[in-house]
C-alpha cells in the first residue's frame, strides 16, 4: 500500500512539472514595438563631378618663328591684354615694308593708267584714236585696280602677321605649363601655354531620370537648387553652387542626363580638371520613417512584423523609397497608426504572439 502511494506521489510531481513547463512556453515574449514617424525631412543625393574653369583656352602661335621673349611664368596670374610671348618679328617687319611698297607701286600704276584713259577719251572725241584703243585702256584700268586690291590685301595680311608676333592674354587668368622656352623654333599652331579663368568654375555631373524629374518639379515650384561640393580630400567646399543648366537629352547607354552647376572660386582653390562630389539636398514632405533594424530581407524584398491589438505578429512586405542613415523612408505597405517590432525580428516568425511594449521614436533616435 505504501508503495502504491509513493508511485502516485511521483506521478503527481511529474504532471505538475509538465504543466509548469507548458505554462512557461505559452507565456508570450516581450518585444518593443514602435509606430512609423511621419515628418518633413530632407536628404542628399551624391554625384561624381568634374570641375572645369569658366574659361580654359589654349594659346597657340599663328605664325612660324623663334620665341624671342617669354614675359610670364607658369602659375602666374595675368590680366587681359597683357603680353605673354613675342615671336621674332624682323621677317614680318620686312614683309610689311615690301607689302607697303607693292601697294604704293600698284596705286601709281593705277593712276598712270587712269590718266591715259582720260586722254584717250579726249582723242576719241576728236576721232584721232579708235574705239578699240579706248577699250584696251579700260581693261588696263580694271587690271590696275585689281592689282591695287591685291596689294592692299597683302599689306593687311602683313600687318596681321606682324601683330601675331606679340601674343597677349585674351582674358584675366592663370598661366599653365609653358612647354617651349626662349629661342625655340615654333611652327604655326604650336602650343605655347594654356590660360585658365578660375574665378568661377563649372561642375558637371550626371543624374538619373528620376532625380532629373524631381529637380524639374521642384524648379517649377520656384525652389532654388543650391548645391554643395565635396572636394577630393573629403572636405566640404566653403562656397555653395547653383544648378544652371541641363543637357537636352539623356545618354542612351547610361540613362543619365548631365547637369551643370556654377561655383564661385575667389580663393582659386578649384582648378580646371579637378574632381569632387556634388551634394543635392531634396525636401520630403510627410515622409514615413521606420528604423532599419525593424526590417528584414527575403529574396531582395523588405519586410516588417506588424503587431495587432492582441499581440499577434504578421509578416508584411513594405516598399522603401530611400535610406536615411539608420532609417528607411517607406512609400507603401504600412499605415501611420500601425505598430511594428522595433528590434529582434530574427527571434519571431509570422503568426507568433508577443507581449508588445510600446516605445516612442524619440527614445531611439533624434531625427
Amino acid at each position: 500500500m505504501r508503495k502504491i502511494a509513493l508511485q502516485l506521489s511521483i506521478s503527481a510531481m511529474i504532471f505538475l512539472s509538465a504543466c509548469s513547463t507548458d505554462s512557461k512556453k505559452e507565456t508570450p515574449e516581450k518585444f518593443q514595438v514602435i509606430s512609423p514617424l511621419i515628418m518633413d525631412t530632407t536628404y542628399q543625393n551624391e554625384y561624381v563631378a568634374e570641375i572645369n574653369a569658366l574659361q580654359n583656352v589654349e594659346i597657340r602661335t599663328r605664325i612660324k618663328g623663334f620665341i624671342e621673349n617669354i614675359y610670364v611664368d607658369e602659375g602666374q596670374i595675368v590680366k587681359q591684354g597683357q603680353t605673354l610671348f613675342t615671336i621674332s618679328s624682323k621677317q614680318y617687319e620686312q614683309d610689311l615694308l615690301k607689302a607697303k611698297a607693292g601697294l604704293k607701286s600698284a596705286l601709281a600704276d593705277l593712276k598712270s593708267t587712269e590718266i591715259d584713259l582720260e586722254n584717250t577719251k579726249k582723242l576719241l572725241d576728236k576721232k584721232i584714236v579708235s574705239k578699240t584703243e579706248l577699250d584696251m585702256l579700260e581693261t588696263k584700268v580694271d587690271a590696275a585696280k585689281a592689282k591695287v586690291e591685291e596689294a592692299q590685301s597683302d599689306e593687311a595680311q602683313a600687318i596681321l602677321n606682324l601683330s601675331f608676333t606679340e601674343i597677349k592674354a585674351p582674358f584675366d587668368g592663370i598661366i599653365n605649363r609653358i612647354p617651349n622656352k626662349t629661342g625655340s623654333l615654333v611652327e604655326e599652331g604650336t602650343l605655347l601655354t594654356v590660360i585658365s579663368n578660375n574665378k568661377e568654375v563649372f561642375a558637371y555631373f550626371n543624374v538619373s531620370e528620376k532625380d532629373y524629374l524631381d529637380y524639374t518639379l521642384s524648379k517649377q515650384q520656384g525652389k532654388s537648387k543650391e548645391v554643395s561640393l565635396v572636394l577630393a580630400n573629403g572636405s566640404l567646399y566653403n562656397h555653395k553652387g547653383l544648378i544652371e543648366t541641363t543637357e537636352s537629352e539623356f545618354d542612351k547607354s547610361t540613362g543619365n542626363i548631365a547637369f551643370r552647376a556654377k561655383f564661385p572660386n575667389p580663393e582659386q582653390v578649384l582648378k580646371h580638371g579637378s574632381s569632387g562630389k556634388i551634394l543635392v539636398k531634396t525636401e520630403l514632405k510627410n515622409a514615413m520613417l521606420i528604423p532599419q533594424k525593424s526590417t528584414f530581407e527575403v529574396q531582395e524584398n523588405i519586410y516588417v512584423f506588424v503587431v495587432d491589438k492582441e499581440g499577434k505578429v504578421q509578416q508584411r512586405k513594405v516598399t522603401p523609397s530611400l535610406r536615411l542613415l539608420q532609417l528607411y523612408v517607406i512609400s507603401s505597405g504600412l499605415s501611420p497608426n500601425e505598430r511594428i517590432i522595433y528590434e529582434g525580428v530574427q527571434k519571431v516568425k509570422d503568426g507568433d504572439n508577443i507581449m508588445p511594449e510600446t516605445i516612442m521614436f524619440s527614445q531611439i533616435i533624434n531625427p
